[in-house]
């Protein structure tokens, strides 16, 4: 398959089915036989859903008449073509030439005169068009404007740097596996097999790779030297710091590189179990446990349903990595900003209420528990922990220091892009005798 049609193809469906773009993508690139077209793809797709309001606001100006729901695929056609016109360096008579070609691929051959007249318009008025849109702040932003809203309201001094980190491209962050290489044999090994990466400040192994590649490609991958996470998640293990001999929990633990950077870190640990309600993620859970010869407990279940799955025994730690509108990974996900909903969001803050309520009871006097979100929104983070600590007399914050984030009135909180990171909050409670 043709690159642009196999990006149309994935994209129609996350616009018309809510499909996620994860899930989508690696089955689309099975048809994609060159690399280099695969790479584009995934270009495509994701610049496609990226900055899917402002592309939008391009082609309803240039429109005479909006779409019919029925040509949902040939407005992707459209965005396509923006995209690739407004933030690639195509050519432009290549961007517009191929994209009126789409028509027929789709079945659409008698859109051919519109897309051209669209295309051809934007180019002849370019900055008039974009000057026009971008009046409109959330428009300007690429952002759903009830997310653009709460982003304003949470940080009125950051949201700005909030929505230009949203609208980056990530770094490819990876984690050494200490218990069988040291960071720096690893990165010389790296070195000579014709790729570079530096330190990530602020983690004990994490580094950043000057150009991404193909994870099978790094040194000792399938030796389980090294995993792809992203800095902020890797301070989860790091923050909740085991100790020998201690009983820990994981819960919402898929896809696993927590789980594994816990053992990592302490390999005589008396038991990890590791808990996520979705039986198909878990399994990636043992996947990636497998690759880098660790063991736990996985044990499937609703970690906010103790009495379906909870043995007795008390957890010396827990790691609440909670369920979340996911706004702090946006860069990584742009589908995101499609597929959340306002009304999601009070949900989803009486979800990891419930998480809390739950998982507290499991905790042993003296025991630890570390809240982490994917978000930035002040009711899924500081706000939740606040109100906790105020509802629950035996727990008390241990607060978290370091040179990454900002420190909030509970937990700390990194936003999009700082510290090259992603979007995180963590908050770290203790639990009194």
């Amino acid at each position: 398959m043709k690159p642009r049609l196999a990006a149309v193809r994935v994209v129609s469906q996350v616009l018309s089915q809510g499909r996620s773009l994860p899930v989508l993508l690696p089955q689309i690139l099975e048809s994609v036989p060159q690399s280099k077209d695969r790479a584009f793809v995934q270009q495509l797709c994701f610049g496609v859903l990226r900055f899917l309001p402002r592309l939008e606001a391009c082609a309803d100006y240039h429109l005479n008449r909006p779409l019919k729901t029925k040509d949902q695929d040939l407005n992707v056609v459209l965005l396509l073509g923006l995209y690739q016109l407004i933030y690639l360096r195509v050519p432009e008579h290549a961007a517009v030439s191929e994209t009126v070609s789409l028509t027929r691929s789709i079945g659409k051959p008698w859109a051919r005169s519109l897309v051209n007249a669209v295309l051809r318009g934007f180019l002849r008025s370019k900055g008039e068009t974009l000057a026009r849109i971008d009046k409109d702040e959330a428009v300007a932003s690429a952002h759903p404007r009830w997310l653009f809203d709460m982003f304003r309201f949470d940080w009125p001094e950051q949201w700005q740097a909030i929505v230009r980190g949203n609208n980056e491209q990530p770094p490819m962050t990876l984690r050494v596996n200490r218990r069988r290489v040291e960071l720096e044999a690893w990165l010389r090994r790296l070195r000579s097999a014709g790729m570079d990466a530096v330190e990530l400040p602020g983690t004990e192994t994490g580094l950043i790779l000057t150009q991404p590649v193909d994870v099978t490609s790094l040194p000792g991958f399938s030796a389980g030297e090294v995993s792809v996470q992203d800095g902020a998640a890797q301070l989860a293990a790091e923050l909740l710091d085991v100790q020998p001999g201690e009983r820990v929990l994981d819960a919402c633990a898929a896809p696993g590189g927590k789980t594994a950077h816990i053992l990592e870190r302490q390999p005589e640990l008396a038991e990890l179990v590791a808990i996520d309600i979705d039986e198909a993620r878990l399994q990636r859970v043992g996947q990636n446990l497998s690759r880098l010869g660790l063991n736990a407990r996985l044990q499937p279940g609703d970690a906010a349903e103790p009495s379906q799955w909870w043995d007795g025994k008390l957890f010396d730690r827990i790691l609440l990595d909670a369920p979340c509108s996911a706004t702090g990974v946006i860069r990584r996900h742009p589908d995101i900003k499609l597929l959340r909903r306002a009304d999601d969001i009070p949900k989803l803050v009486a979800k990891q209420q419930h998480l809390l309520e739950s998982l507290w009871f499991l905790l042993k006097p003296g025991g630890i528990l570390l809240y982490a979100t994917c978000s930035v929104l002040k009711q899924e983070n500081v706000q939740q922990t606040t109100d906790f600590i105020e509802k629950h007399r035996d727990a008390r914050e241990i607060p978290l220091n370091g040179s990454w984030g900002r420190a909030m009135s509970v937990g700390r909180q990194i936003l999009p892009g700082e510290n090259q990171m992603d979007g995180f909050y963590y908050a770290c409670l203790q639990k009194g005798y």
